[in-house]
Formats: structure tokens, sequence, C-alpha cells
């Protein structure tokens, strides 16, 4: 697995894992369906964060890492 999640694209992806975590462990989301998806959504990117790899990414050739400059 080759890195593509840079570092911006990670923090943000723990912010908005947190957010939704926050919101399933609140129960602020009534329907019990909807609460299993954000709780999955937000495993998922707090997951591909850490894991600085992203399957969609790779699917789709889309890389946010940082190009290191060769001296």
């Amino acid at each position: 697995m080759k890195k593509n999640v840079g570092n911006t694209d990670r923090f943000v992806r723990v912010m908005f894992g947190i957010i939704l975590l926050i919101l399933f462990m609140s129960g602020a989301i009534e329907n019990n369906l909807v609460q299993w998806i954000v709780l999955g959504v937000s495993m998922i990117l707090i997951i591909t964060a850490f894991a600085t790899f992203c399957p969609l990414y790779a699917l789709v050739g889309k890389n946010t890492c940082e190009v290191k400059r060769k001296k």
C-alpha cells in the first residue's frame, strides 16, 4: 500500500471522523440505520487517516501526499 493521503487530508479526515463519532455517541441521530452508517463512515475516515492510505483514492488515481524533491 503506497501512501496517498497527505497531512492536510489526514487532519481533515480525523476531525470529521471525530465529529461523526461524537454525533453517534451523543445520540443526536434518531434513526438507528443512520447511526450505524455514521459510525461506519467515522471509522473509515479515522482508519484511512492513520494508515495514510485510501482505497478510493487508489481506485481513481488521486494522491494528496506532498511530492518529495530529489536534490
